[in-house]
């Protein structure tokens, strides 16, 4: 090895000094606790999760949060502002119009389903017809021959409407008016 020209008119030799990078140990040194070579392990970091911020020692050169709590919340963060980025497109506005017109149109049909389904049927609970009823105890006072049915008298309070009728538009129990009922339970 030949020494730089500026050391040659010095009159100094070419400077010696150990490999940066051996090999082998030199022979004419001891081996030692000290020259063995430590397993390299990364330096402590901060997790990247917002809020967390906790100092860890990464098992892997990539890994950039503490737990996987914290990975997984930033991932479900990745994946929000990802999806806020698509709507903010024109492809996302285009699509989220289309469900929302498709959204429309399905609540309309729903709708006209149901006022369909109130014209076609009515179901009248027990609790509508509470305070319109008459006792039970009445059926005991109408004779077996009688050609009143128990309906016309039970439901003497109960306007035939419409809807209130037995069949297809023939008032109950052939009485048009509770008058009449109270006339013949009375006779």
């Amino acid at each position: 090895m030949a020494s730089p020209p500026r050391l040659e008119l010095l009159g100094a030799g070419p400077p010696m000094a150990p490999s940066e990078d051996p090999s082998t140990f030199p022979a004419n040194q001891p081996r030692s606790r000290t020259t063995r070579r430590r397993a390299r392990r990364p330096r402590l970091r901060r997790c990247l999760m917002k809020g967390c911020s906790v100092r860890f020692r990464p098992i892997h050169p990539l890994d950039r949060y503490c737990s996987t709590e914290c990975t997984e919340k930033a991932r479900q963060w990745s994946l929000w502002k990802a999806r806020q980025k698509y709507r903010a497109s024109k492809r996302g506005k285009a699509t989220r119009k289309a469900e929302h017109s498709r959204r429309r149109e399905r609540l309309r049909a729903r709708e006209a389903q149901i006022i369909a389904a109130d014209m076609a049927a009515r179901v009248i609970t027990r609790r509508f017809f509470r305070r319109l009823l008459r006792p039970t105890r009445m059926l005991r006072n109408l004779p077996p021959d009688s050609p009143l049915t128990a309906a016309a008298v039970l439901l003497v309070g109960v306007p035939a409407g419409s809807r209130a009728r037995s069949g297809a538009g023939a008032p109950m129990g052939g009485a048009r008016s509770g008058a009449r009922v109270r006339a013949r339970m009375s006779q």
